[in-house]
């Protein structure tokens, strides 16, 4: 495996990129004209009980992020960013600006929010769903974005150029498609000429709200080596529940990358968060996350359980399902934020020993584990 030496620094790396995405319901966004800087510190501790140096030290604790942001606004013009600083690296989240034609209609342009999938996003705990390892849950890229909210019903749609950095760059905060060479198999990849399509509807009633909707997603696949295109498509269907403080989100997905003169069509590369790791290039994504969430004197405390699982869907039988289950618990307490996880993951890439893929053959048949505490301060 390439850079394997380097994997338990990428797996701290994972933890950094998910920083801030539990936590974005409790900064409030400040909405009258001005510039608003804030941001967070995060340090992070994981055991792994496949790694023999994490058993031996009882663990790593180390930091993890520092996040800056600015947010914008003067009259129906505004702006939004995030930059995110690491002990090894640095990247952009998200940097667009934005205009409100009317209450009912936004223009983003920039460095922003694919819309696909749930609203927010399909996991609860910090370390995200199954589909954002594939590049289907809080990705961001470069283009231009349409939101129409009114009376309950939402409507994305979006047009990306590319990815927020070049397709050999694994410096990136959300998964995309990857250029180089991984186990041996070399790839030209880059993702172009994306739309996405997205409608949802919220209907509320004492006690809670239920959003309904359906995503769609199509795009191109440069091959930069030959100058052929390939495409690429992914579609699902998503429920996000809510009642008396019990959660419950459901997301099916399809998705397909067919890339033009591939090496190996059962496959093909991502790369995130200073890693990249090879997916099946076709398959389903089942994602089932039930969440309860209790007020105390002090703040609030979320219990939850996020479950994905991948099968693939490929010409080669040997492809494995991958899957990843997080029971964990989010405590808010002022303007700290704690998450308590323990992940395991069988064939899954960032929580398994052996198998840093998903939907590729499986190596041993096991249940891996890994329990991580990140704590954080919000300014």
């Amino acid at each position: 495996m390439i850079m394997k030496s380097n994997k338990a620094f990428c797996l701290s790396l994972v933890a950094s990129a998910l920083a801030l995405s539990s936590f974005n319901t409790i900064a409030a966004e400040q909405e009258k004209d001005g510039i608003n800087i804030h941001g967070g510190v995060r340090v992070n501790y994981a055991y792994k009980d496949y790694s023999e140096s994490s058993k031996d030290k009882g663990g790593d604790a180390t930091f993890d992020m520092l996040s800056l942001r600015f947010d914008g606004k003067k009259g129906n013009w505004g702006l939004k960013s995030d930059y995110r600083f690491t002990a090894n690296t640095n990247y952009i989240k998200y940097g667009y600006g934005f205009y409100d034609f009317n209450p009912d209609w936004q223009l983003q342009f920039g460095i922003n929010k694919v819309p696909f999938g749930n609203l927010g996003y399909i996991s609860n705990s910090y370390w995200f769903g199954l589909p954002y390892y594939l590049g289907f849950e809080d990705d961001h890229d470069i283009g231009v974005k349409a939101v129409y909210q009114h009376n309950g019903w939402q409507t994305d749609m979006a047009f990306y150029k590319g990815a927020e950095y070049g397709p050999t760059e694994n410096k990136r905060y959300a998964a995309d498609l990857y250029s180089g060479t991984i186990n041996g198999t070399e790839y030209h990849n880059e993702e172009t000429n994306q739309v996405n399509l997205r409608q949802t509807y919220t209907m509320d009633y004492q006690g809670g709200s239920t959003t309904f909707g359906a995503s769609v997603e199509a795009g191109q696949i440069y091959n930069s080596e030959t100058g052929n295109n390939g495409d690429r498509y992914a579609f699902a269907a998503h429920l996000d529940s809510t009642f008396k403080g019990w959660n419950l989100q459901l997301q099916a997905m399809q998705y397909e990358f067919d890339a033009a003169d591939s090496a190996d069509h059962n496959k093909i590369g991502i790369s995130v968060v200073s890693w990249q790791f090879e997916v099946a290039s076709k398959g389903q994504v089942y994602s089932a996350n039930i969440a309860k969430t209790l007020a105390t004197d002090w703040g609030s405390i979320k219990f939850y359980n996020d479950f994905g699982l991948m099968t693939p869907d490929v010409d080669d039988d040997s492809y494995d399902n991958s899957m990843q289950n997080v029971l964990g618990a989010a405590i808010s307490a002022g303007p700290t934020y704690t998450q308590i996880d323990f992940i395991m993951g069988k064939n899954m890439t960032f929580s398994t020993a052996n198998n840093d893929h998903i939907g590729l053959p499986e190596v041993g048949d096991d249940w891996d584990k890994r329990f991580n505490v990140s704590v954080a301060y919000y300014f």
